[in-house]
């Protein structure tokens, strides 16, 4: 009976001591500025020349410095400077290398100089690649290393431009895939050259180190040790949104010979897995089976929060640390979370900062008002919790194969079927129903913000849509089922063999909370007859059917590299086509009139002229269909009100760095809601006190009676 009562006197001590039982954090980060966020799924890529993904991004985006980057208050988005000094000078060129003005026509540019100076002492996060011993290790020397952390010696050096100049380079290695090397060998003068003198070499001797800088690039040059210009192809205003993107920032030659020594491989010790950069933070943990963990940079000492924003933004609290350094925040703590439900829960246990909201949590979360306004709900508020919204830069299409003989081409028959489809798949319906409200249908690629977008009646896809009272409003299935009798198909069944039609679709969607998806999708296609045969396959096997055109039709979405129409019009440019150029045309799309005037286009500043042949070339978008063009999402954040600074940037990556954190009241507020209810321990305790007793009483009558 006294070890049960010391027991139970140690239990009330335990849970009356302030410790917070269900966190799920160390006591030890208690009271620091770290922000709490979650991930679902391990970055493939973490080499800045090859990642491509916005799971990539998410982190990419805080350890490396390119020379550009977004302003993370102004609208609409405006360039400016990140690891450069000032925004690059731009120079232009005739075809005899001469001067020219910048007012000179562009058919008389043949080459644009961009000349960048980068801020002096910049320096790379601690890195043992950046140890001049750590070069020269045998794999002997790596017993008992798994992970980065465990060599001890680590060291740093001054970001130089010979490192940016490296890392064009990079992107045309033999031994690397890198997404936009297509696109750069047709800018960057002398790259398709100095990518086919890298694959001499690798070919000659494929085990070798390939020293990059042994052979020569004329279209990039090192002026001195801050200072290197790049040189294109004719006039290309976009290049600039490329220079705020990771494929543009500094690697030292030394963390290539680093990870070449034997043994590193092997041991996960490469690039994809822990980077080197020269931005706010750096990876201090990597375990993507539980947690990845950005700690911040000790050597970054070279940006200051914005000093200046739009009308409203101080008003709004978004100033309060105008001028301060960056970043703000010490740590960023990211948890594995495989399912949506334990996420949410943390969320409102305060356990994580900031969350998106799922389908199943929407009605809890926020309130559309009569006029179509969403806000938190009552019990959000309450908790101080509140919402930002914003809409994508991005589309979420179904698109055709235009090689397929059935769906694609520009035949008749073929393009009456596709808008047959087009009309009958209610995307404002999908939106409605699965996406809570959380977008707007689209009527071309373009989403709202980018240059060539229409509002109201001028931007109706016409084809799909009619004018009602100056909104769109979807076309009756009348009209469909009428167009699928002129392409052959009358009550879906061709008339030719008396066949029904079926049509294909692939998709990755194979999880049990996409089978409702896929169910309302067939049964848009049952209201003009046509059969649709869903085949859901793994990821990577959808991008090998896709490379390979054996699809007919196929979902996909696309979020924009930078805020020009250029960026999705090339999505449907001939010459990107997937199965023939390996390009970005992953329907194959293919019309000669749409591929000039997107030659005309993609190079022009915006203007009333360039809007005029955005017109056009929507003009024969909306006309062929290649694709269901979708919705554009819109991103939902709730946040605690313990995070300061928080303002929706689409095109920023690297937010997380101007975000600030009160630990203080966020300890307050996780007490508050996470208080134990004693009570089951005090009546627990009282029935085994009862129990013993009894237990006691029994053994004592039981030797009394013996």
């Amino acid at each position: 009976m006294k070890s049960l009562l010391l027991l139970l006197s140690l239990l009330l001590l335990t849970a009356c001591d302030g410790a917070l039982w269900n966190s799920p954090y160390s006591s030890d980060d208690d009271g620091k500025s770290i922000l709490y966020t979650a991930f679902t799924e391990r970055p493939k890529h973490l080499d800045p020349a090859q990642a491509y993904s916005e799971n990539e991004y998410e982190f990419l985006a805080h350890i490396y410095s390119p020379p550009l980057q977004y302003h993370y208050l102004k609208r609409p988005y405006q360039l400016v400077p990140l690891a450069a000094r000032d925004m690059p000078r731009v120079s232009y060129f005739d075809q005899n290398h001469k001067p020219l003005p910048l007012t000179a026509p562009d058919a008389r540019i043949a080459y644009s100089v961009y000349e960048i100076r980068i801020k002096p002492y910049m320096r790379y996060q601690p890195h043992p690649a950046l140890v001049p011993a750590n070069l020269y290790l045998k794999e002997s020397d790596l017993a008992g290393v798994y992970s980065l952390t465990d060599i001890a010696a680590v060291g740093t050096r001054t970001v130089s431009a010979e490192d940016y100049a490296y890392q064009i380079k990079r992107l045309v290695h033999p031994r690397l895939h890198t997404p936009i090397a297509g696109v750069m060998m047709e800018y960057i003068v002398g790259l398709k050259d100095y990518a086919e003198s890298l694959q001499a070499a690798h070919k000659a001797q494929p085990d070798a180190f390939l020293d990059l800088n042994a052979f020569p690039l004329s279209g990039v040059e090192v002026v001195n040790a801050t200072t290197y210009r790049i040189t294109i192809k004719g006039k290309y205003p976009q290049f600039a949104y490329w220079l705020a993107m990771p494929f543009f920032s500094p690697m030292p030659q030394e963390a290539e010979r680093f990870y070449d020594q034997p043994g590193m491989k092997a041991r996960n010790l490469t690039l994809d897995w822990w980077p080197i950069g020269s931005g706010p933070y750096y990876f201090s943990e990597n375990d993507p089976n539980r947690r990845m963990v950005l700690s911040k940079n000790p050597y970054y000492d070279s940006e200051r929060y914005p000093v200046e924003g739009e009308p409203g933004d101080a008003e709004a609290g978004l100033l309060q640390d105008a001028g301060k350094p960056l970043p703000l925040i010490e740590q960023i703590v990211y948890t594995l979370e495989k399912e949506t439900i334990p996420y949410w829960n943390k969320f409102l246990q305060g356990y994580y900062d900031a969350s998106g909201i799922s389908s199943d949590s929407f009605d809890q979360a926020v309130q559309v008002s009569v006029g179509g306004e969403a806000n938190v709900s009552d019990a959000m508020q309450a908790q101080g919790i509140s919402l930002n919204t914003a809409v994508s830069t991005s589309t979420m299409y179904t698109g055709f194969n235009w090689l397929d003989p059935v769906v694609g081409g520009d035949s008749a028959r073929a393009t009456k079927l596709r808008r047959a489809i087009a009309i009958a798949v209610d995307f404002e319906e999908f939106i409605s129903i699965f996406a809570n409200g959380r977008g707007i249908a689209a009527q071309s690629p373009i989403p709202p913000g980018i240059f060539g977008y229409r509002n109201g009646c001028d931007g109706i896809n016409r084809y799909v849509y009619d004018c009602v009272s100056g909104e769109a409003k979807r076309k009756p299935i009348a009209e469909a089922q009428k167009l699928l009798a002129q392409a052959g198909y009358p009550g879906g069944v061709d008339a030719q063999t008396g066949q029904p039609l079926v049509i294909h679709l692939d998709t990755t969607a194979n999880g049990v909370g996409n089978k409702s998806r896929l169910d309302w999708i067939r049964k848009q296609f049952d209201k003009i007859g046509v059969q649709l045969d869903v085949r859901s396959t793994d990821y990577n096997r959808f991008q090998d059917k896709v490379r390979r055109g054996d699809t007919q039709m196929f979902y996909y979405g696309w979020n924009a590299d930078y805020p020009d129409p250029e960026n999705f019009f090339f999505l449907l440019h001939g010459p990107q086509g997937k199965v023939k150029y390996s390009g970005e045309n992953a329907s194959n799309y293919d019309s000669p009139e749409y591929d000039r005037l997107f030659e005309r286009m993609k190079n022009m500043e915006n203007g009333p002229e360039r809007q005029a042949i955005i017109d056009r070339m929507l003009e024969i978008l909306r006309r062929d269909s290649p694709w269901l063009w979708g919705f554009h999402p819109k991103s939902y954040v709730l946040q605690h009100g313990w995070l300061h600074n928080i303002k929706p940037n689409i095109m920023a990556n690297n937010r997380l760095k101007y975000w600030r954190v009160d630990p203080v009241q966020r300890e307050r507020m996780r007490h508050e809601w996470n208080r134990p209810a004693y009570w089951p321990l005090v009546l627990g305790s009282g029935l085994l006190v009862l129990f013993g007793w009894w237990m006691r009483r029994v053994l004592r009558m039981r030797e009394q009676a013996n």
